[in-house]
């Protein structure tokens, strides 16, 4: 079965900007649909939407590519500034956006036979919607909310470092069509 976001996927590295925000609107919209009917369960605990922003929550859609697709999107893009990733992750990471809120996090492994969860996603299901990233205001206390009120347990039994300074946590959240979604939760560094 062809990958359906294969095509958007590909335009993120096209020479035109307006197919690349044509591109990235249609994978941000496909991971949204994946996580929303999760995210909208969550929001329905009042302290968990406070956490999650409120009515305007910071998402950004993750899509794990191959390091050679990482290479055309990032360099289509102006070659924006790759983010610290801490080494046992395995990963490179950079983010676009576009109008209209559109935030996408463009993956890749560091090593296409490593054990990474990026190098494993790819391995198994190849480019697309890898995660779903929603901001939060602390990541602790959401990730207890989720696993003590919604049953669903981090994948991750303590908060760790993540990308540029943040501190994340993911779940592997059960879908209605009996599927999964994995969603980070993620906080971004404290101000000196």
């Amino acid at each position: 079965m062809a990958n359906p976001l294969a095509a958007a996927i590909a335009a993120l590295a096209a020479p035109d900007a307006s197919d690349r925000a044509a591109a990235a609107a249609e994978l941000y919209q496909a991971g949204r649909a994946l996580s929303e009917p999760v995210l909208r369960r969550w929001r329905s605990d009042a302290e968990l939407a406070r956490l999650l922003g409120g009515a305007t929550p910071q998402i950004t859609v993750g899509i794990a590519v191959t390091p050679e697709t990482f290479a055309r999107i990032c360099a289509a893009n102006g070659s924006p500034r790759q983010a610290e990733v801490p080494a046992e992750q395995d990963a490179r990471e950079f983010e676009l956006h576009f109008d209209g809120g559109i935030s996408l996090d463009i993956l890749t492994t560091r090593d296409p036979a490593g054990s990474g969860a990026v190098a494993r996603y790819l391995a198994k299901l190849g480019e697309g919607v890898q995660q779903v990233e929603y901001r939060t205001e602390d990541v602790e206390r959401a990730t207890r909310i989720v696993k003590e009120r919604f049953s669903v347990p981090p994948v991750y039994p303590e908060t760790r470092p993540g990308a540029n300074g943040t501190r994340i946590n993911f779940f592997l959240a059960p879908t209605i069509e009996n599927g999964r979604v994995l969603i980070e939760l993620y906080e971004l560094p404290k101000s000196p």
